[in-house]
């Protein structure tokens, strides 16, 4: 599909309307919109995390012991991420059952060349024992946040699907990029010989702190009794009238 841009502004998108590949119009928040602005959101972050990758490479080509660095190796992926990542918004951009002519695909070789990689990164990390928390280096958490984007743009195309027939290699493709994602981010923390943060389950979260309220000493109230005089408990008026009214023994 040739593409000439000469002006970006338009101005036909003004009124909340834009236009799918063959020039149909539809509004910019329907769910054909959603599945692929989610996905031009992801490439963005996918070039954020190049960028990020590139800018730490020293760190990240400390540890590699192959040819390539395994900065060059993870940059080098994620462009060709970019670029099939393209291709599923032009696909989805597009009406459903009118392709165009040199119309993009995605293959199911696509998603097995994610895994071999996967596989390949996979061979350096140690197994987890629990969740993983994102951070501990800049290209681990730009990883992190490109996997949840990842599947936020897999549920857009999702919900798309029950509207209208969307080719299930998409779905599986980007089912399998988020896994692709998560692998990379902690392959890119070992690389750089940085710390590995795991979830810390309930059981080990601090106390709730106490309010100063709760921490002052409870003072109970005790309401002093009078002390019975010696000779017997001091008789009522009621007393005295009981005893008036009872009949003297003779």
């Amino acid at each position: 599909m040739a593409i000439h841009i000469t002006r970006v502004y338009t101005r036909g998108g003004d009124k909340g309307k834009t236009s799918l590949v063959g020039g149909a119009r539809v509004d910019k928040d329907c769910g054909k919109l959603e599945s692929y602005g989610t996905v031009d959101e992801l490439i963005c972050l996918v070039g954020t995390a190049r960028t990020v990758i590139a800018m730490d490479a020293a760190a990240l080509n400390a540890g590699a012991d192959d040819a390539r660095s395994a900065g060059h190796e993870m940059e080098t992926g994620l462009r060709r991420v970019q670029n099939r990542l393209f291709d599923v918004g032009s696909i989805l951009a597009t009406p459903a059952g009118q392709p165009y002519p040199g119309m993009p695909e995605i293959a199911d070789a696509d998603a097995s060349d994610l895994e071999t990689e996967m596989d390949r990164m996979q061979a350096s990390l140690e197994p987890l024992n629990s969740f993983v928390l994102p951070g501990g280096t800049l290209a681990n958490a730009a990883l992190h946040q490109c996997r949840a984007v990842c599947r936020r743009a897999e549920r857009e195309i999702l919900r798309l699907s029950r509207e209208e027939a969307v080719d299930a290699r998409l779905l599986k493709y980007v089912n399998r990029l988020s896994d692709y994602f998560f692998v990379m981010a902690r392959y890119a923390a070992r690389k750089a010989g940085a710390a590995e943060y795991l979830w810390e389950y309930g059981a080990t979260k601090p106390k709730p702190a106490r309010s100063a309220a709760e921490k002052a000493p409870s003072r109970k109230t005790t309401i002093p009794r009078k002390a019975a005089p010696k000779n017997g408990p001091a008789k009522t008026k009621t007393d005295a009238k009981i005893s008036a009214k009872r009949p003297r023994p003779r």
